[in-house]
């Protein structure tokens, strides 16, 4: 029986994560009484104990938990920020990544929410030469309040709360959001994307948006809809040509599953590149537990949510 810990587990990853695998029998989960969840010797504990281990913490608490880990066969899957690009570290990304690397890791980063939606949309495109590394880019990504953790969580949900959130709130206004270096990096670009978050007064989706002149590319609409369609062949990440509402794409329309979608609209002189998924799921927990799943050699999508 493979065991596993989650250090971090009363956040909201760390949740999420624990309420999926605790109905796997196949996995024991490794808890820490609640006196002791803080303290290092029982995490230490824990953590070299465990098979698998996910880090559900702060940058620094992660990387402090990384240094606790001296048991050469535990696997550590990583929800912080701390080792997205740090060498010796696999982006957790597996359809971009490769399963293969992905399953021989016991270093695995999982990706950011807002990144995610950003790399999947833009990596294939450099691979392919349809976009040049020292391209210039634009992203805004639309969000639902879960993202924020349980403080956002908590202000949004309350009775007397702030008449301001009712409304989009735009973010990260110094353009030094924490994902900026992995969109960069992965996608192998030379230049950080002006990147504009936006919250909204839902609890969980995603919509991450990045336009361009068809001038930038060097190719045509059809050439970036067939490096999709050649990159994205599994089950969790997929091309849909037809995803439209009406002439509206919600971002709440993948909220509470853990598969994306990538659309690509616009004309002959401009166009918009979309991924939709839910922040919670492809953007969080359910990208760890598919990184989870192919370490274990399982169906990657066991214990997830997928639409048709």
């Amino acid at each position: 029986m493979t065991k596993v810990f989650i250090d971090g587990s009363a956040g909201t990853t760390g949740l999420r994560i624990h309420e999926r695998l605790a109905g796997r029998p196949e996995l024991e989960l490794i808890i820490l009484p609640d006196e002791v969840r803080k303290d290092i010797d029982a995490r230490k504990a824990a953590l070299n104990e465990a098979d698998i281990a996910f880090l559900c913490l702060p940058d620094a608490a992660a990387i402090e938990a990384v240094g606790l880990v001296d048991n050469p066969h535990t696997a550590i899957i990583d929800t912080s920020t701390a080792h997205r690009t740090a060498a010796g570290w696999t982006y957790g990304f597996p359809e971009l990544t490769g399963r293969e690397a992905v399953a021989a890791s016991k270093r695995i980063a999982n990706p950011g929410c807002h990144a995610s939606g950003f790399v999947a949309l833009v990596a294939p495109l450099v691979r392919a030469g349809l976009l040049a590394a020292d391209a210039q880019l634009t992203c805004f990504s639309l969000t639902g309040y879960s993202g924020g953790g349980k403080n956002m969580i908590a202000a949004y949900e309350a009775a007397d709360r702030d008449p301001l959130l009712g409304a989009p709130r735009q973010y990260g206004l110094g353009q030094q959001h924490k994902h900026l270096p992995e969109m960069a990096a992965v996608c192998g670009l030379d230049t950080d994307p002006v990147f504009c978050p936006i919250v909204g007064d839902f609890y969980s989706g995603m919509e991450v948006t990045v336009p361009l002149f068809a001038s930038q590319l060097n190719g045509s609409i059809e050439d970036i809809k067939a490096a999709y369609q050649a990159t994205y062949t599994g089950p969790l990440v997929r091309f849909n040509e037809a995803a439209d509402e009406g002439g509206f794409l919600s971002a709440g329309a993948l909220s509470g599953r853990d598969d994306m979608e990538l659309t690509v609209t616009g004309n002959g002189d401009r166009l918009l590149l979309t991924a939709r998924f839910d922040n919670l799921g492809k953007g969080a927990s359910g990208a760890a537990i598919q990184n989870m799943n192919i370490l274990l050699g399982v169906e990657e999508t066991t214990g997830l949510v997928i639409g048709g």
